[in-house]
């Protein structure tokens, strides 16, 4: 039987530790390859302990239907069981209305991520939502500024979420927060589209909190202005964690708390795993459970550590978190 990770929960959010290096993909171009971002990501998480083997698939001006024309993208999807695969689209693509998305973009996602799935069925894909332009893209009536593209373009991915049912990183929401309560941050390339540092950093620091559910909370700044990199670290996390239902970051979470009132040493314990088979709670005092949500009462105080094994059809997963009363 497979077993396919160590997780270690904190309180609320998990945050996960993986006895392997952890594999992800990340399909896009130059918002995925600018500043090489999925290096910047790689570092984040090198530098709280988390190991992560990264490859970047990234082509300059590359569309959905293009990328699915690309025979170097089907070769980098089966050169490993990627546990996480990532999708940038063409900004503008995701732009426009349904019934365009549909004819445009639509078949295309399909054809990569059934690829992604013939190699790795248990993979998990994430959508990677850009951003809109400096001063929107004046050639196209429908994105006449920054903020009607950005609009656009998260709708769009609302859209392909919907569509597929998967989960988004919300880059441009992120984006948008700290363009809006911190301007002194330049996200922007000279160009006004493309990241300059601050916005891969952005970005990475948006795709550690979605992936591994905490707050990158990092030294590692990559070089760049120490408080500058703390806010956008907090950004990233405040809005992901405020938004887990709403991009489908809830899937595959437990979620753990503690609390001790009026004499009771009280557990919370749930867990969200839609394609899960089974679940078994072990507290730690020889009290077990089979729900997805449920707590326990502990006797006396002291220190516990609580294991949750979930089997579904990828294989078995067992997570722990110690609870101290």
């Amino acid at each position: 039987m497979r077993k396919i990770a160590l997780f270690s929960l904190m309180l609320g959010m998990t945050s996960i530790v993986w006895n392997q290096s952890m594999r992800v993909l990340f399909i896009g171009n130059s918002f995925t390859h600018y500043n090489n971002m999925p290096k910047t990501f790689h570092d984040l998480a090198e530098s709280r302990n988390i190991k992560v083997d990264v490859h970047m698939s990234a082509k300059s001006n590359h569309t959905f239907h293009m990328h699915s024309e690309r025979s170097d993208l089907y070769q980098d999807i089966q050169r490993e069981k990627w546990d996480y695969v990532v999708l940038q689209g063409f900004s503008r693509e995701l732009s426009y209305d349904s019934k365009t998305i549909d004819s445009t973009v639509v078949p295309f996602v399909k054809r990569i991520t059934d690829s992604i799935y013939q190699q790795n069925p248990c993979a998990h894909i994430l959508l990677y939502e850009t951003w809109g332009y400096v001063n929107g893209y004046p050639d196209d009536s429908l994105n006449v500024n920054y903020q009607v593209m950005n609009d656009h373009i998260h709708q769009g991915y609302l859209y392909l979420s919907t569509l597929f049912d998967f989960p988004i990183v919300p880059v441009g929401k992120v984006w948008e927060t700290v363009k809006e309560n911190n301007p002194n941050i330049n996200l922007y390339h000279k160009d006004l589209q493309h990241p300059s540092k601050y916005g891969s950093y952005l970005a990475a620091c948006s795709f550690y909190a979605a992936i591994f559910k905490q707050n990158p909370n990092s030294s590692f700044t990559d070089g760049l202005n120490h408080d500058q990199a703390k806010y956008i670290q907090n950004t990233a996390f405040n809005l992901v964690d405020q938004n887990m239902t709403r991009y489908l970051l809830n899937r595959n979470v437990v979620n753990v708390k503690t609390s001790s009132k009026d004499g009771k040493l009280k557990v919370e314990c749930s867990a969200n795993f839609p394609k899960a088979k089974s679940i078994s709670w072990n507290f730690g005092d020889g009290k077990t459970a089979n729900s997805f949500q449920t707590q326990h009462i502990y006797s006396k105080t002291g220190t516990y550590i609580i294991i949750v094994t979930i089997q579904d059809s990828c294989g078995q997963r067992v997570l722990k978190k110690k609870a101290v009363f």
